[in-house]
């Protein structure tokens, strides 16, 4: 039994998002079970360096975390031949410059989504990976959620029959400051640094909706801007840009009607912060982030419209929860060991860059469409 020590570039982990998720529960993690194995039983063992403009981030960062490499010089660290991958989760308009000089170095390429803010970007970091012939990934976490797992196990053994429709509900209350602190960083609601609820979540959307329902064959979409003003990390009042809703309806090649909201403007009233309600014609199902709720067709209520006596149906009583027959390891984790795999053993990981920069293309379809207030076809895109 070997280990293979592979060290990880990882900028831009001084986030929120970027330290729990990718640096504590993903990286140091794996290294805490003691590594992935491969198939003929060798472990690999991510040895991560963290990489970013702020010292002091950086190096308490490491210090809370145990980690014995940082360093504020990208270029230093794709020099070293022992760091085989770099991974980036920087704000979206950084990322094209640095994924490049990455894969201009040689390093296999793992990066969070969206990884630009125009397709053309996109497909350009696509094409110069495939031209390098440098391994990459985009980081498509919510595949490997609990309750998005138990949805594709109702798809995959035909509970739904023909699937009908999907109706996706996505988001929360950011409160803009004024009133108290908001709970996402300013440069969401700022188009000018790469801000936007549909650039942001449309990528995620089309993978959702790519690798469980059908290929998105055209869109309608209309934005807004709810709150056009909010207040920024250093108590400044400033005026929102960006989008921070998004109403999208996606018709797929096999019929299916997606609709999905997406709202940083919207008080939550339903199972989880993301639900998406799966309606076929032998059944529906209703998933959040870790429980999946049914209803067959047999136990189906059937309802009579009268608005002049209370509902004499409790409708939520009325679905059965999945259960939890296995133990599901966090998304992001999983999706970076199977990272490690393809880089070390060559196995199979269909999300790269192509894949990323389809999120990208939906994105910017939608903003097409929301200015010129019509549908939308999506052509394929190729590399």
């Amino acid at each position: 039994m070997a280990e293979h020590r592979i060290g990880v570039i990882m900028n831009g982990v001084t986030g929120r998002m970027g330290t729990n998720q990718h640096l504590v529960r993903s990286i140091l993690a794996i290294r805490k079970q003691g590594g992935v194995q491969t198939r003929n039983g060798d472990y690999i063992i991510p040895d991560p360096v963290l990489v970013g403009r702020n010292a002091d981030k950086l190096e308490r960062l490491a210090e809370a975390h145990g980690v014995k490499r940082w360093t504020t010089d990208l270029d230093e660290a794709l020099a070293d031949n022992q760091n085989q991958i770099y991974f980036d989760a920087l704000a979206t308009n950084l990322r094209v410059a640095n994924v490049l000089k990455a894969i201009e170095a040689g390093k296999a390429v793992y990066c969070e989504k969206p990884t630009a803010t125009n397709t053309e970007d996109a497909l350009s970091l696509a094409r110069a990976a495939t031209a390098a012939g440098v391994k990459n990934g985009v980081v498509q976490d919510k595949l490997f959620l609990p309750g998005l797992l138990k949805l594709k196990y109702l798809i995959d053994n035909g509970f739904f029959g023909q699937i009908l429709s999907v109706r996706g509900e996505f988001g929360y209350w950011v409160f803009t400051g004024l009133d108290q602190p908001a709970q996402r960083p300013s440069w969401n609601y700022r188009k000018e640094e790469g801000g936007g609820i549909i650039l942001d979540m449309f990528a995620h959307w089309r993978y959702v909706i790519d690798n469980l329902f059908g290929k998105v064959k055209a869109l309608n979409c209309i934005g807004a801007i709810h709150l056009p003003e909010r207040v920024d990390e250093r108590g400044d009042r400033y005026q929102a840009t960006a989008d921070d809703a998004a109403y999208g309806m996606f018709e797929l090649d096999n019929g299916v009607i997606c609709n999905f909201n997406s709202s940083w403007t919207v008080r939550v009233r339903r199972d989880d912060l993301l639900t998406l309600q799966v309606d076929g014609t032998d059944g529906s199902a209703v998933a959040g982030l870790r429980e999946c709720l049914i209803q067959p067709q047999a136990m189906t209520p059937k309802p009579v419209w009268n608005p002049d006596i209370p509902s004499p149906i409790n409708f939520f009583e009325t679905w059965q929860q999945m259960p939890t027959n296995q133990v599901y390891d966090n998304a992001f984790k999983v999706q970076w060991e199977a990272f490690l795999r393809h880089v070390v053993e060559d196995t199979p990981f269909p999300w790269d860059l192509l894949e990323g920069a389809k999120g990208v293309q939906l994105a910017e379809l939608g903003y097409q469409s929301w200015e010129k207030r019509r549908w939308l076809d999506v052509p394929a895109l190729e590399i």
